[in-house]
């Protein structure tokens, strides 16, 4: 999985990587807000669900404490990082703000 996530990560396109747990209340509530970004966003941002559980080795790489944590990558960049949940209006602008 390391490879195949940091090919993704390394791409010339925004790269929003959701760490998330199927045990997290506030993961669920980020699920439907992922899709409604992405159905307003489209082809202006991959998304990809990491599950913490399954690949605790990338959750250790990039120190996720909690679940869901969000992070925008372009080009093996980070860009932006955060925890908790964040509202699909704010993260359609975040996510503008860094496209390019």
């Amino acid at each position: 999985m390391n490879e195949k996530f940091s090919n993704l990560i390394h791409q010339n396109e925004l790269v929003l990587v959701d760490f998330y747990a199927e045990w997290c209340g506030p993961c669920k509530t980020m699920s439907p807000i992922l899709q409604e970004a992405k159905a307003i966003l489209k082809d202006e941002v991959r998304i990809i669900k990491i599950n913490v559980d399954q690949y605790q080795d990338l959750a250790t790489e990039f120190s996720v404490r909690g679940v869901p944590t969000l992070l925008l990558f372009k080009q093996g960049k980070m860009l932006w990082r955060q925890s908790g949940v964040v509202s699909s209006q704010d993260l359609v602008r975040i996510i503008k703000e860094y496209q390019m």
